[in-house]
């Protein structure tokens, strides 16, 4: 009897989505949207294609989004179509997954309000430093780390050892000197001294791989030539060689991540221990 309800029930709601899709096209038409595409019966209106594309797009972008929208929605409904002319009224039964999608999806929606309003997320700069120095091994590092001050220039610029003279130097002044020559004479010019930088991300910026970039370093410079002409060079101010734990500072994000996941699973391993024992408690959740 439950799975005869069921199964009018789905029938019920897929006569009321024709029913309602015949609504939406009736008052499209009575108000004058324009029909921009078609499959079949189905239709495309201009307003549901302009919801999609973001204001302040250029033209082109507004086209080339306008028919990525109409080809999805065109594959998918051609797709439906080929579906229910093709499987079988077993394979076409989706009411399982659809309970269980609906099961799952509410239950994470319950959970997600759940932690959100109970998750403590003021961690301090104490917990951070325990769970590093506890957890020693999630911290090496697979690549070099490194602080540098890097620049693209010309290969024959006069300006070119000078730049390097007051790049390297641990002299404010001289850096800022730095700074103002490449700023002049470099094609590109930035200073990531005070912060940690995996050295995949400057390999990607010489357009190069790890072992070139190391192997052309001499006295703290790297020097690439990007094969234009013009040089990559870096100054290393300091480095973490692979193997060997990264610093604390650039780890403290990834703890305070971590250390919230953390929070988040014992908040819903609570709630689920408590629902449990509640349902029990009430008689609601019996093993026979």
């Amino acid at each position: 009897m439950k799975r005869a309800a069921l199964l009018a029930f789905v029938l019920s709601l897929a006569i009321s989505c024709n029913f309602m899709q015949k609504v939406k096209d009736s008052a499209s038409e009575l108000f004058g949207d324009e029909v921009v595409a078609k499959v079949g019966d189905r239709k495309l209106y201009r307003s549901e294609l302009d919801a999609y594309i973001p204001d302040g797009v250029s033209k082109e972008d507004s086209s080339a989004l306008a028919m990525q929208f109409i080809n999805t929605w065109a594959t998918d409904l051609v797709f439906l179509d080929v579906a229910e002319s093709e499987l079988s009224k077993e394979e076409k039964d989706v009411t399982k997954e659809l309970e269980e999608y609906r099961i799952s999806l509410l239950k994470y929606r319950y959970e997600q309000l759940y932690v959100n309003s109970r998750l403590d997320t003021n961690i301090t700069q104490t917990e951070i430093r325990e769970y590093y120095e506890t957890h020693p091994d999630k911290f090496i590092l697979d690549s070099p780390l490194v602080k540098v001050r890097f620049m693209q220039i010309p290969e024959h610029s006069s300006s070119l050892d000078k730049i390097k003279k007051k790049m390297s130097s641990s002299k404010v002044d001289d850096v800022i000197e730095a700074d103002s020559l490449a700023f002049k004479s470099a094609l590109k010019y930035a200073d990531r001294s005070e912060e940690w930088m995996d050295i995949l991300v400057l390999c990607r910026e010489f357009g190069t791989d790890t072992q070139t970039l190391l192997a052309s370093m001499r006295g703290g410079f790297i020097q690439v030539p990007d094969g234009h002409g013009n040089l990559y060079v870096a100054y290393v101010v300091d480095m973490v060689r692979e193997g060997k734990r990264a610093p604390l500072e650039y780890c403290t994000a990834s703890v305070k991540d971590i250390i919230l996941s953390a929070r988040k699973h014992a908040l819903v391993t609570g709630l689920e221990r408590d629902l449990l024992m509640d349902a029990r408690n009430r008689d609601r959740f019996v093993i026979y």
